[in-house]
């Protein structure tokens, strides 16, 4: 059974950095593209950044050279380097199967971008 758990949101002041992790047991990231999903309040979810299984990255407009998206395949790990946080980025953010099948959705993890 595929269980995704994230972590690392928090409160932030505008400008400041958070590291979001995204554990995957019951499916490889050998085997799978991952991408990092957010979900500001009111709005729908959407997908911010992916890793290909074969390592490549792609980022949504607004937070290409602010976002980096990483993993750890032997932790079974995504992360979510978020630096120059600016309040628009306040969201739900969660982790999934970026094509194909959805796993099952975490209970993500909140960021709040604020003075």
């Amino acid at each position: 059974q595929v269980q995704l758990v994230e972590s690392g949101g928090g409160l932030v002041q505008p400008g400041g950095s958070l590291r979001l992790s995204c554990v995957a047991s019951g499916i490889s990231l050998r085997t799978y593209a991952f991408a990092w999903h957010r979900q500001a309040p009111g709005g729908q979810r959407t997908w911010v950044a992916i890793v290909y299984e074969g390592g490549e990255t792609e980022y949504i407009e607004s937070v290409k050279g602010r976002f980096t998206i990483s993993r750890d395949i032997d932790l079974n790990t995504v992360y979510l380097q978020m630096n120059m946080l600016e309040p628009k980025d306040t969201a739900l953010y969660s982790c999934n199967i970026a094509v194909g099948p959805l796993a099952p959705w975490g209970q993500g993890t909140q960021v709040t971008v604020s003075s």
